[in-house]
């Protein structure tokens, strides 16, 4: 059996074509980079550029061919911060499902996380120790800990070589001053971060991705290593690293390929990368790293292979059997349950908050939470009007322990929590009673609030508060990272609240 996984980086696209030989194991037939640079300018204005949303589908169409001419079976497909945080990604999206008949996700950072870490215990051996791996990409940098048995604690950060490129403002040498202050940017985003691994330990510190790999092979060579097939496992020191980024650091764009290593198509951002990447380990007090070529487009691979070789119902757990129900449904359809459980505990908050006004009971309490973890079912089935497939495959799934108004209301749920609200013309929603069409509409409008608080998919949005009066409802979030994406797209779908409620509904940062 042959798979394939493309990973539409925000500084590359990758694919991977692999053979499955036994168990979990496969052989690469091919490995395939494009430098996009997807995430120019995205984290700026929130915008995909043109030239980079054409090239990016020009590029994923010839991998498609490639890998139809290897004969895979199965193209998985990941979409990481660029497309995330653009607010024409769903539109990129789109088109590769209309023009090249991908069904892409678009993981979290969390997800993406995990992935890489898979990928890496397969590639270091960890012996019994605990590992942390960092990973640089365009928009985010993950850091997870883990040993070969279980992952303790992954986070994904708002830090990249583009998204501090953009946040720098160009591509030239930085003077003492602006390194400082780049510094303290770093401390400011990742400081907390940092904080809590070092609470959970770790006598090891993994890098892998293109910029981490880069600076490692330049303080090879100025080692005078021979580098003869691959870096992975190659220990670097953190003082050689210095070395290579106090020169990247203090040379302009063009100059930077004089060192030895760094190629042409990095010379825009590396220097950044090397500052962010020797703050990071100051903060985990890491004298050397260790190098892996391991990465999520393998990670990706292994989650497939093992999920696929696993039984769902070895893996659910619930407090009762509709909640159980609902969570083999969202594994069996591929949902990313940590960050639906994220969902829930948004919506959670606006439902107890709201009480005194929306009066709704515990059983609809209880609908909301179980709805939050299967509204994206249909995904599995096609990216494009995947809340019409959602709500087909709750109503035609077999949920245990839900009677037939339940599923139409869990179904509906599903329906309108993008998109389009509820309207009395679709046939299903006309044909409730009054009061469950007015149930609807109060859980609808909290749902569709608590799925746009998690936009980016990275869980940054850690509480709501509501603020009340006869005419408006504030929403403050709270959170440590900058939100502004998440703010827009609960403003852009608070319009099902604000009419249950008859207020204004406003969200604002905390």
């Amino acid at each position: 059996m042959n798979l394939a996984a493309i990973d539409i980086g925000t500084n590359s696209i990758h694919m991977v074509i692999v053979k499955v030989t036994s168990g979990q194991s496969y052989e690469v037939l091919v490995q395939e980079k494009e430098m996009v640079k997807l995430g120019v300018g995205v984290f700026a204005n929130k915008m995909l550029s043109q030239r980079a949303f054409d090239a990016g589908i020009e590029t994923i169409s010839r991998y498609v061919q490639l890998a139809d001419e290897y004969g895979v079976e199965h193209i998985i497909t990941a979409a990481t911060s660029a497309t995330r945080e653009a607010k024409n990604g769903r539109e990129f999206l789109d088109r590769l499902i209309q023009d090249v008949g991908l069904n892409p996700q678009m993981i979290s950072g969390k997800e993406e996380a995990r992935l890489i870490f898979l990928a890496v215990r397969k590639a270091i051996d960890l012996k019994k120790q605990n590992a942390m791996v960092i990973d640089i990409g365009g928009g985010s940098t993950e850091v997870v800990i883990g040993n070969k048995e279980e992952v303790f604690f992954k986070k994904s950060l708002k830090l990249g070589v583009l998204r501090l490129l953009d946040w720098v403002g160009d591509q030239g040498p930085l003077n003492k001053s602006k390194q400082e202050t780049l510094r303290e940017h770093v401390k400011e985003v990742a400081g907390k971060t940092m904080k809590e691994a070092s609470l959970i330990g770790f006598s090891k510190v993994i890098g892998t991705s293109g910029t981490i790999r880069t600076l490692g092979e330049a303080a090879l060579e100025m080692k005078d290593v021979n580098i003869i097939n691959s870096v992975n496992a190659e220990v670097i020191k953190v003082k050689d690293l210095e070395k290579i980024v106090d020169k990247l650091l203090e040379l302009p764009a063009d100059k930077r390929t004089d060192v030895k290593g760094i190629s042409e198509n990095r010379v825009d951002a590396i220097h950044l990368g090397g500052l962010l990447l020797l703050e990071l380990l100051k903060m985990a007090d890491a004298k050397e790293i260790t190098l892996s070529d391991a990465s999520l487009r393998e990670g990706l691979i292994i989650d497939y292979i093992e999920k696929n070789g696993l039984k769902l119902s070895d893996l659910v757990e619930g407090k009762n059997i509709r909640e159980r129900s609902c969570l083999l449904m969202a594994m069996r359809y591929e949902t990313d349950i940590e960050e639906k459980k994220h969902v829930s505990m948004l919506a959670l908050q606006l439902f107890d908050q709201l009480k005194e006004i929306h009066q709704m009971d515990s059983d609809a309490r209880e609908l909301l939470q179980n709805a939050c973890l299967i509204f994206d079912v249909g995904l599995f089935v096609n990216f494009q009007d995947y809340h019409k497939h959602a709500a087909y495959l709750i109503l035609n799934g077999r949920l245990r322990g839900f009677n037939n108004e339940e599923r139409i209301m869990l179904a509906l749920m599903a329906r309108y929590h993008r998109k389009s609200g509820p309207k009395k013309k679709h046939e299903i929603f006309g044909q409730l009673e009054s009061k469950e069409r007015t149930l609807l509409k109060g859980l609808v409008g909290i749902l569709r609030i608590a799925v746009a608080l998690d936009k980016t998919k990275n869980q940054w949005v850690e509480k709501v508060h509501c603020e009340l009066d006869q005419e408006n409802l504030e929403i403050r979030i709270f959170g440590d990272a900058t939100m502004d994406l998440e703010i827009w797209e609960a403003q852009r779908f608070s319009d099902v609240l604000a009419k249950y409620l008859k207020r204004n509904v406003t969200m604002l940062k905390g």
